[in-house]
């Protein structure tokens, strides 16, 4: 690997404009050199020779200028071409094999009745992309590492599907049941790449798109850190992203580019699939999309590779010393080559070649078969193979191979090219009679004609299974392979609490500093500390987490090159190469991805990795919820923390920051557990169970999120005898009433506890109330066991019925039951179908806004005093208090008027 100076130039190009010129003869005499060789030779002539320096200029480690586009030809020229070490002819039979069942496989997935979908455009323009790779470059886990981390293009899950039925990890029963999970189970494949599907399968999820490549590029840094950290060695792992050039107009896909430069991740390699064709059209069809992409890829600072035209071309573009040949091939549209792919020999003659005489004169001595089947680079095994060599063996730089290919290639007319070939699913008789004579396979007419078409298979012995199954041997076993290696972590004892349980004493703290203060005991433990993986979007400081720059660090491969400027202070910003945190920059989507490679690191390298990921609530699952999504297909684990959450705690911060909905959002996630503690020790019992369930013996494949908070409150200790089953499951009576006669519930959650709390007083001293004051650290468990119970009984009508844990809680409690949160209604109103009473919910619904927490919650009706009118309100409906007390509230506390209300401590910003 390169070394941090070669790999992070301050300056990549640029010319010296401020330098005097000391030599102005020599100067001159380059010039002159360079007008000779243009006025004697031609201007293309000159045009190499000025490449050439340039390449020398490089070689020599002098600083020029970045070219951002070459000419529309192979990156390696033919001389420059390795030995290609396998055996082609072999290559092709497997690669024919593999084609026909793919495409077969979706086609029967189309059949009466069925008509579940499939793609078979994608893996047929691709498939000789990753038939190399297969065989010559992807490392299996085999030999206890983690082998390397292929991102498959989610489109081209059939090809994957049908090579391995080729080395029988899959049967005819499990092609035959593609998009059949449940209806064929155990059988069933999967649409798309879906661990979570497919566990002993698949390791990443690429669909939605857009999420392969950022996955990819923080797989890959992830690996340096592990590495860099000692937890695992991960020298030999090669990150590969197959990917879409339709698909890089996605956000994620190009937004993280510079941040796998700026690292050197030379262990990452995107190799893109440039059929020129998205969904329904094409993808530059006036312009020239590698052109573009290399521009792109070259101005982040990555290493280009094109690989544009087959072996075919290369007698041609021996002959084009003028470079006409070049100039044609540079200024042809996408929207062009797409129509020579879809026209014949002689039309490719007369509108490619025949305008210019030297072109035409070029192709004089070829049929116009010959012309038709000048191929794609992408397809051809020599030239890719070529570019995957170069690009595992270049340092310093991470590396995209810009492949062109034909969506739909050896599909047959119908399908090669055609703007509507992603669509297409099905294949005629006379589509799959033409498609088998194209891949030269025994299959009769009558096995076409005869219902469904046959799969293919060479056998067992043949020389093609075995050659596969050999070549897989010598690169460590199959792929794709999802392997879980890691050990169950030896978990704290409970003395690691104890600390935050004691609560704040005088001190008021928000609970975002509590969730800090039990992280830092966490971090101490000789075992499981070094697991811990710091996240934050740019937002430490705000978080309080500053408190670890010390110790922890900031994790930077280069380290510190340079005096901080707080070096003088106690917790001075610090990096280095073995640094835990990870600071992301702003930027929540590179902190996500980053997540969830961590969280996968217990399958993905064998090595358990505990991330905390901490950021503005509102920028979590409403911003990167797509991500989320991914994290639980990935069956990632580990803490995510909504800090600053609710929707009156950042009050000055205004519209944008007031989260009062991603519980509700979080709630949407099957692989998230969701809770929104009040105080200390129920962060404790949280966290505690969270380990348990993600990192003890018995694992589960969840990820935890927590809304905590920026307001500072006084954390009381953790009663005697708490319902530490309550905590965990989501409701428990934290305050239960001491004082008068009618008696009501109130439910709260996180920072409207306290509210609660200061309500249940002022009904009993003023109203003559007794209210219990329940915690409900999460409504979404709440809901997700009722939600459980229901089913269980609609199916199991002759047993007996179960009754949701909030039902079974609540019972005997008296009165109307009043929930109040930081959220909008619909957090709490999760549970209202099994509150065993009248049942009422205030909260924050609507926009946010920028003025004092007392204000903001004044105008929502969520203040302790509207508390207290809600209580008031539902027990006036059960007719157990007078209706009239209900204006004495309003005028008491002065409910309608925004500014009576006390505006609380300050809090404005973070």
């Amino acid at each position: 690997m390169a070394s941090g100076s070669d790999r992070n130039p301050i300056i990549i190009g640029g010319l010296p404009s401020q330098v005097p010129d000391f030599d102005p003869e020599e100067t001159q005499e380059w010039l002159d050199s360079l007008d000779a060789a243009v006025d004697e030779r031609g201007r293309e002539r000159a045009r190499y020779l000025m490449l050439r320096l340039i390449e020398r200029a490089r070689e020599k480690r002098v600083a020029v200028p970045e070219m951002r586009s070459t000419d529309y030809v192979n990156t390696i020229p033919t001389r420059a071409e390795p030995f290609f070490p396998g055996n082609e002819e072999i290559e092709r039979k497997i690669l024919n094999a593999t084609r026909w069942n793919a495409a077969v496989m979706v086609s029967r997935a189309q059949r009466p009745g069925i008509g579940v979908g499939g793609h078979i455009a994608t893996f047929a323009s691709s498939a000789s992309l990753y038939d190399v790779g297969f065989n010559h470059f992807f490392r299996g886990k085999d030999e206890g590492d983690g082998g390397d981390q292929v991102f498959f293009q989610g489109h081209a899950s059939p090809g994957i599907y049908a090579r391995a039925f080729l080395l029988d990890r899959l049967s005819e029963d499990n092609l035959d049941a593609f998009r059949q999970e449940k209806s064929k189970a155990p059988h069933g494949l999967s649409s798309y790449p879906h661990p979570r599907l497919m566990p002993d399968f698949w390791e990443f999820p690429t669909v939605s798109m857009g999420l392969g490549p950022i996955g990819a590029i923080y797989q890959a840094r992830m690996n340096r850190y592990m590495h860099a950290r000692g937890i695992a060695d991960t020298s030999k792992s090669h990150v590969w992203a197959f990917l879409g050039d339709g698909e890089m107009d996605e956000p994620e896909s190009l937004g993280q580019l510079t941040i796998a430069a700026r690292e050197g991740l030379d262990n990452l390699t995107f190799v893109v699939n440039c059929n020129l064709q998205r969904l329904d059209g094409p993808v530059r069809g006036n312009g020239k999309v590698i052109q573009e992409l290399e521009s792109v890829f070259r101005g982040a600072g990555w290493n280009v590779i094109k690989l544009i035209w087959d072996r075919t071309w290369d007698p041609l573009l021996a002959q084009d010393r003028d470079g006409i040949l070049v100039n044609r091939m540079n200024t042809t549209p996408d929207g062009q080559f797409q129509t020579y792919a879809t026209e014949s020999g002689a039309y490719i003659r007369d509108h490619f070649f025949g305008d210019d005489q030297r072109l035409r004169a070029m192709v004089e001595n070829m049929t116009d078969d010959q012309i038709l089947h000048l191929g794609r680079g992408g397809h051809d095994h020599k030239k890719i193979y070529a570019a995957f060599k170069a690009a595992v063996e270049h340092t310093g730089q991470p590396t995209v191979i810009l492949a062109k290919t034909v969506k739909g290639w050896t599909l047959g007319p119908n399908f090669e090219g055609r703007n509507a070939t992603h669509q297409m699913k099905k294949l005629t008789v006379d589509d799959l009679k033409g498609f088998r004579d194209r891949l030269h396979l025994p299959i009769s007419d009558k096995e076409l004609e005869s219902g469904a078409p046959p799969y293919y298979h060479p056998g067992r012995n043949s020389e093609e299974i075995q050659y596969m199954h050999d070549r897989r041997l010598g690169l460590g076993g199959y792929v794709p392979t999802r392997v879980v290696r890691a050990k169950p972590l030896a978990l704290p004892e409970d003395k690691t609490y104890a600390s935050v349980k004691k609560g704040s004493g005088q001190q008021s703290i928000a609970t975002t500093m509590a969730f800090v203060r039990l992280l830092k005991d966490l971090m101490r433990d000789k075992e499981l500390g070094k697991r811990f993986v710091l996240i934050a979007p740019d937002e430490y400081r705000t978080f309080g987490m500053d408190s670890f720059f010390p110790s922890a660090k900031i994790y930077n491969p280069l380290g510190q090159q340079y005096e901080s400027v707080d070096r003088e202070l106690l917790l001075a910003y610090k990096e280095s190469p073995t640094g835990q945190m990870l600071h992301d920059g702003i930027s929540e989507a590179g902190c996500t991805a980053s997540l969830i490679a961590a969280g996968s690191a217990y399958a993905t390298h064998g090595e358990p990795l505990i991330p905390v990921y901490v950021f503005y609530s509102m920028f979590g699952f409403q911003r990167t919820g797509d991500q989320f999504w991914q994290m639980a297909d990935q069956l990632a684990r580990g803490f995510v923390l909504g800090a600053t959450a609710g929707r009156t705690t950042l009050t000055g911060e205004g519209l944008q920051h007031a989260d009062g909905h991603s519980q509700l959002l979080a709630s949407t996630n099957p692989g998230c557990v969701a809770y929104d503690p009040a105080f200390g020790f129920e962060i404790a019992h949280i966290v505690q169970d969270g380990l348990r369930r993600m990192y003890g013996p018995d694992s589960e494949n969840v990820f935890y999120y927590l809304t905590v908070y920026n307001e500072p409150i006084r954390h009381p200790a953790e009663p005697e005898n708490v319902d530490v089953e309550g905590i965990l499951k989501g409701v428990y009576r934290f305050s239960e009433g001491t004082s008068g006669a009618i008696p009501a519930q109130i439910m709260a959650s996180g920072v409207a506890v306290p509210w609660a709390v200061e309500a249940q007083k002022i009904l009993a001293e003023e109203w003559n109330v007794k209210a219990d004051v329940w915690s409900a650290t999460s409504w979404n468990e709440l809901r997700r066991e009722a939600v459980a119970c229901e089913e269980h009984n609609l199916l199991h009508p002759e047993e007996e019925q179960r009754v949701p844990y909030v039902t079974r809680k609540l019972a005997g409690a008296q009165g109307p039951f009043v929930a109040v949160s930081d959220w909008m209604r619909a957090v709490p109103d999760q549970i209202a179908r099994w509150v065993p009473g009248t049942y009422q919910s205030l909260g924050a619904d609507g926009f946010g806004f920028a003025d004092t927490r007392g204000a903001a919650r004044r105008f929502f009706h969520i203040d302790a005093q509207s508390i207290v009118l809600g209580v008031l309100t539902e027990l006036a409906r059960e007719g157990k208090v007078d209706r009239s007390v209900l204006k004495q509230a309003i005028d008491r506390y002065q409910l309608l008027d925004v500014s009576a209300a006390d505006p609380g401590a300050a809090g404005g910003d973070a």
